[in-house]
């Protein structure tokens, strides 16, 4: 049986059955400090599909990256089939200046597909989408809510996208919401040029979250048991199905004042419940707030200040109250009992 070709990327090949970090040059800061677009390549002994995941789109999304660094640790990946390319870091710039933006200014995921002669924003999208997604046939793109708010872990998928829709419910995050593709992102250029994503929301920007990093862990190692680009021994099967939820909207203050939550993400609150309450600094008045809908809390702010008309709850709707605090406490149990990554273990 003849050996399988190595992998050619940004002039380099990366041999079956070895992995290699390799730079692919994008820009040169000011004070003459090159900036690259690092990526890791696992590069299995066996065929297999060649898959992405990406973290640092934005650079104040700072989760993805520790659960990018777990993912590389993880020793399931020394029986890779396959091609397993990731990216911890997409935004240098931004991570760096600890801004979710590039100094253009410009929101990387509104760039895409991007362009060799645009903007910087548009020529780091290119470089993502020529020499990464063009590669593959499948991303996992990890995400997390914006600096003062938290998510709780969710894959968002495509409303009519049954692959994208099963690979989700393997992922076995508490939450499945459908959402449309949005103008300019990775998600909607990608699958014009036929590549799927996975676009996983968790915890909270600036911020390491541990259950949303374990739960972002495990469900990447579950697609990839799912494509058969690893075996399934040690790979855990979610303890309950993930809620799957087709309708979502933001509770939003309705003065501005000081802000206090009786609820957090994850919880589940019945139509016209008080989730929070807004005082002005002397205690003289109280506005209640409540849920418009019944459903689960999939985000929410977490800054005790807010402004008339700042968002307070995201809450996506179910059809039983019963059943979506039944598995939101399954989940949370098994991704508490499961195991740490040994820190001394390279792989």
């Amino acid at each position: 049986m003849s050996k399988r070709p190595s992998f050619e990327i940004a002039g380099e090949s990366v041999a079956a059955g070895t992995r290699k970090t390799v730079n692919l040059p994008v820009s040169t800061l000011s004070d003459h400090t090159p900036v690259t677009l690092s990526a890791h390549v696992v590069h299995g002994r066996s065929d297999g599909p060649t898959i992405f995941v990406s973290a640092g789109i934005h650079g104040d999304e700072v989760i993805g990256v520790e659960i990018v660094r777990r993912l590389l640790r993880a020793k399931n990946l020394k029986s890779l089939r396959g091609t397993l390319i990731v990216i911890p870091i997409v935004n240098t710039f931004g991570f760096l200046n600890h801004s979710r933006y590039l100094p253009d200014r410009r929101d990387l995921n509104r760039c895409f597909p991007g362009s060799p002669n645009g903007s910087l924003a548009s020529r780091l999208a290119h470089i993502f989408m020529d020499e990464i997604v063009a590669r593959c046939a499948l991303g996992i793109d990890l995400h997390s809510a914006a600096i003062h708010r938290m998510n709780l872990p969710q894959v968002r998928v495509s409303a009519n996208n049954a692959k994208t829709l099963n690979l989700a419910k393997v992922f076995g995050a508490p939450v499945i919401l459908t959402s449309a593709l949005r103008d300019g992102s990775l998600r909607q250029e990608a699958k014009k040029v036929g590549v799927d994503v996975l676009l996983y929301e968790a915890g909270e920007g600036m911020r390491f979250d541990e259950m949303s990093v374990r739960a972002g862990v495990a469900g990447i190692l579950r697609v990839l048991k799912e494509i058969e680009m690893l075996p399934s021994a040690g790979i855990a099967k979610p303890k309950a199905r993930s809620l799957l939820c087709s309708n979502s909207y933001w509770l939003r203050a309705p003065l501005g004042g000081l802000l206090r939550m009786f609820k957090g993400e994850g919880d589940v609150v019945d139509e016209g419940e008080v989730v929070a309450a807004i005082s002005d600094p002397f205690g003289e008045s109280e506005t209640e707030v409540a849920a418009r809908h019944g459903g689960i809390i999939v985000g929410r702010a977490v800054m005790p200040i807010v402004h008339e008309g700042d968002a307070l709850f995201h809450i996506a709707e179910v059809k039983s109250s019963d059943v979506a605090e039944a598995a939101v406490d399954d989940l949370a149990t098994q991704l508490e009992e499961a195991p740490l990554f040994d820190e001394d273990e390279i792989i």
